[in-house]
């Protein structure tokens, strides 16, 4: 059969059930297992669209929707320039631009950083040789599984260490530079 621009030819169900084997045995509720399951006054709601979960901050929401859904997670509230680009994303872009993914892509990458600026203000904050897997390459034979030819990341293993210890080296030289400007303004 092949397809025009017009609408295909559509057989009637006479036709289809004399072409295939069993086709249209269950237009036939009679004959449907699974009816009584189907009936809505069988399910036990007591409503037709459920009571609304109180929104106490604003959420972010599509722009393609005219409401939140009746619940909705509030686990992670949307904080610091993260959240602010995530808000931004929704405001301004809808669900099917590149742009509204990007952003929030963007946003989760800020929220990492965030997050480990944050644990230096802790009484522990992270290590990033054991949390970065840095100390498992050096102990379990990682520089041995990394030569094999059977690993799918050769390709870009070159970047890792950049992408890796990268951003704390980065904050490293920040942190450095503002101890000896702090030193040189005591003198």
């Amino acid at each position: 059969m092949t397809y025009t621009s017009e609408h295909p030819p559509v057989p009637s169900a006479e036709e289809l059930r004399a072409r295939i084997p069993g086709w249209g045995a269950d237009l036939d509720p009679a004959d449907r297992p699974s009816v009584p399951k189907l009936r809505p006054e069988d399910t036990g709601a007591h409503w037709d669209f459920p009571e609304r979960q109180p929104e106490t901050k604003p959420r972010e929401r599509s722009i393609e929707h005219a409401f939140l859904t009746p619940v909705f997670g509030t686990s992670t509230p949307l904080r610091g320039l993260s959240g602010r680009i995530r808000r931004h994303a929704y405001e301004r872009y809808s669900e099917a631009r590149a742009a509204h993914w990007l952003l929030l892509l963007l946003g989760d990458r800020v929220d990492a950083w965030e997050s480990n600026a944050r644990s230096f203000a802790t009484r522990r904050p992270d290590n990033p040789i054991t949390e970065t897997g840095v100390h498992a390459e050096l102990t379990y034979h990682g520089l041995r599984s990394r030569i094999h030819d059977t690993r799918a990341d050769r390709a870009h293993q070159w970047m890792d260490p950049i992408i890796v210890a990268g951003p704390w080296l980065v904050a490293g030289a920040i942190g450095l530079g503002v101890i000896r400007a702090v030193l040189r303004h005591g003198r």
